[in-house]
């Protein structure tokens, strides 16, 4: 199962995000819930560094399975923008294959 983790602070402001695991829905390379999850998290991240002002980390863990992306201060308009996108693809990606391939999990903090 793969599992998705936003921290939020209490302005409802994203503080970071992080993926691990595989949804394990099917074999390797057959598995399309992984390769979505994987696609929306990988652009999302890709397009915050790319097309945003919002001073950001990610890790990588590639043995383990973990994708993570820190924000050095609180998201701001296009970070939460982009953030909310790919909350929505992984919402419909949950709706449609069932939560035993892919939780989402959110956190004030």
């Amino acid at each position: 199962m793969t599992k998705v983790t936003i921290f939020k602070n209490r302005e409802n402001n994203y503080l970071a995000v992080s993926c691990f695991g595989h949804a394990l829905y099917a074999d390797h390379g057959s598995d399309v819930v992984c390769a979505g999850i994987s696609v929306l998290v990988i652009n999302t991240f890709n397009s915050i560094g790319t097309f945003t002002d919002e001073q950001i980390e990610i890790e990588q863990d590639r043995k383990n399975c973990i994708l993570s992306l820190k924000f050095q201060k609180p998201s701001g308009h296009d970070g939460r923008l982009l953030l909310d996108s790919m909350i929505l693809g992984l919402q419909e990606i949950q709706k449609t294959y069932g939560e035993e391939y892919l939780t989402l999990d959110f956190k004030e903090v």
